[in-house]
This record gives C-alpha cells, structure tokens and sequence, in this order.
C-alpha cells in the first residue's frame, strides 16, 4: 500500500555484514535513534559499525507521521504531577536542546514553524479536551516555555511555536550519509540473531566491540529477550492523500489527548494517524498489517476535515509502550544498552537517549541519561 515518505525519495544502498569485523562500538537499529547515535559516535572519534535487518529507517522511524513536538509520551502538566516539576522540566529542556541539534544536522528535512494541540475543531465549543489543553499551556507557561493560544481556521487550542514536521526518510538518509563521512560502516539486511557483551552476531557475520547500542523501538522485547515483559508492542496507522488544492493546514496538528494527529506537507498531500484508542486490543499487536477499522476511521476524520482529495497510502508501523510512559534507557548486560519503547513519541527522545547512551560510553556519565533513568 505504500508510504507516503517514499514519494520521490531514493534510498541508498548498503552491503550485508558477512564477515567478522572489530569496532568500539557496535550500534543495533537504523531508525532515527541508531542512526543518530552512529553519526555521533564517528564524530566523537569511535570506530562505530552499524547494522540492521532491514534498510534504514523501515520500522517506526521511516513510517510515523513526521511530528517534532518537545516533551515526552504525556503532556508536561501531566508529567509535573507524576514524576515532579524539576524532573519534568528537565525532561523537556533536553528535547527542546534536541530539536535544535535534529534542525541543526539535517535542515533540510525540517520544518520548525510551531504545532498545533487542539482543543475543539469548531470555534465555541467547549469541552473537557480544550480544558485539559489549557492546563497543559498553564504548565508550559508556569516553567517558562514558549507557548501560544490558537483560535483560527484549524480550531482552537495552543500553538508550540518550538516544534514543528520533518521528513522521516529524508532525515534518515541525510544521517546515513553523515555518518559514513564521519567514519562510520552501516551494514542493512543484516539481522542481530544474538546479542551479548562484546558481539553482536548476524546471519551472516558478527562484530566484536566493547561498546554495544540496541536502539530498536517496536521490536525491542524481541531484540533483548530480557526486556519482553517490560514492554507492549503496539500497531500505529495512517493513511495519507493525494494532494488536496482546496484544504490548506499552516500546522501539523495534535488532538484528543494525542489520539490523533495530522499533518499537510508542502505537495498538498495530507497524512493523519489515530483512533487506536477506539481499538485497543485489536492494536497491542506487532503485526504491521494494516487493518480496515482503523483505515475507516482515518477517512472519516479527513472528511471532518473538508478534506477531499483521494487517499494514495495506507500503512502501519510497529512500537513499543511502557506502563509508565517513560522510555527504556538501561544497560541490560555488562556493555550492551537499550534504547526504546518511546510510547509512540519516538522522533525526538529517540535521537536524545540514542546520543547520550555513546557520551555516557565516553564520558562514562550523562545527565540526559541520569535524568531519564533516575
């Protein structure tokens, strides 16, 4: 069925890992967050090797709906009350730090003009949603963060003016390329069939290093058996259109408590996710077969829009959820970290926690990892 990120995108090609190599550090996962860490670890003056089961960026990382939003998987005024005000401050300063270094890398492929989180669709209603977005703007405002109220043609709520879009596959190509100039060796179709201190081995190959990075999301408690019960693997769905002439959306929108989510890209096109709330079981699944259920839903929530354009993709992608919310940042044998279960807000604390895992390699600390962790 098709993504709508691989529109006019040419993905380069990488060789399979056959053979026994060395490095200082071995990184599991090329989505964003492997990616990111491999970029930063060549720049750093590691000898870093890079593998994957698939191409770059084919899980999560390649196929979400291409939001940057700072903070973590809940909103800020629900975090303060759950894990404090210093905390929950800290956490979202580091995304915001984040987005500027995802901006600063591949600009090409990001957009940061402001995001949306609305309340109601129609000026005048009320309702327990727009009340709840208030609080979460209260909170924001109360820790010094930048933020807006919004009332125009997309509704009412608050605009972020520090978030913003980007482009999946873009943004991962641009990394991938990066890295390679910095040093880095990136192997693909080379799936980990085990991992344990000091190597990785492949179907085909192994690579020795002290340094270990598992940055997988959906398929963490697969890649670290150890980690199985710690995680719930979960379906996301979209659909995206044709480009639309009539609708115009200036902002990439989230709504219903972050159920859904919307974004117009610059060829018209439009691409929406959501409604897993209205199916929860059928999702806490990691068969990324797309379903008509949710399929349904997404095309009535474009024509709520006034979208009327014909849909083009329908696609799904596998994630991981924690009971807490919190991501996975931990060490889970002598040398091998994990990164993941992002709860379905991976672009940004991805890239933070993959990053900070190599300084905490070098350094032998990290507040990013601290802060997360603690």
């Amino acid at each position: 069925m098709g993504i709508v990120w691989d529109i006019n995108v040419e993905r380069p090609e990488f060789p399979q890992l056959t053979s026994a190599i060395e490095a200082d550090l071995v990184v599991v996962g090329l989505g964003g967050s492997g990616l990111t860490a491999l970029l930063h670890a060549a720049q750093r003056g590691l000898s870093v090797v890079g593998i994957d089961a698939d191409r770059i960026a084919a899980g999560a990382a390649g196929r979400n709906g291409g939001l940057l939003l700072a903070g973590i998987a809940d909103f800020h005024h629900n975090v303060r009350k759950e894990l404090g005000i210093e905390r929950a401050t800290a956490l979202y300063q580091h995304t915001l730090d984040e987005m500027d270094r995802i901006e600063a890398t591949t600009p090409e492929a990001v957009s940061r003009i402001g995001a949306l989180r609305i309340g109601e669709l129609k000026v005048g209603e009320d309702s327990e949603e727009l009340a709840d977005t208030y609080a979460h703007r209260d909170a924001l405002i109360a820790d010094g963060f930048p933020v807006e109220d919004y009332e125009g043609d997309q509704g009412v709520g608050i605009l972020i003016p520090t978030d913003g879009t980007f482009h999946p596959a873009k943004r991962a190509i641009a990394l991938a390329k990066l890295a390679q100039a910095a040093g880095a060796k990136i192997y693909t179709h080379s799936p980990a069939i085990k991992i344990e201190s000091g190597i990785v081995t492949t179907d085909q190959g192994s690579s020795r290093a002290k340094h270990i990075l598992v940055a997988v999301d959906g398929n963490l408690g697969k890649a670290l058996p150890e980690l199985a019960d710690q995680v719930q693997p979960t379906r996301l769905q979209m659909i995206s259109t044709a480009p639309d002439e009539k609708l115009k959306l200036k902002y990439a929108v989230y709504t219903r408590q972050g159920w859904d989510y919307w974004q117009q890209l610059p060829d018209g096109r439009i691409a929406i996710g959501g409604g897993r709330d209205l199916a929860l079981a059928q999702e806490a699944t990691d068969v990324v077969e797309p379903t008509q259920t949710m399929r349904d839903y997404l095309v009535q929530s474009l024509e709520a829009l006034g979208a009327t354009a014909p849909i083009e993709h329908h696609w799904a992608a596998i994630v991981s959820y924690t009971e807490s919310g919190l991501p996975i940042v931990k060490q889970v044998q002598p040398g091998v970290w994990a990164v993941g279960a992002y709860s379905g807000t991976g672009n940004v604390v991805g890239a933070l926690l993959a990053r900070s895992v190599v300084d905490q390699f070098i350094d032998g600390q990290s507040k990013v990892v601290s802060d997360f962790a603690s």
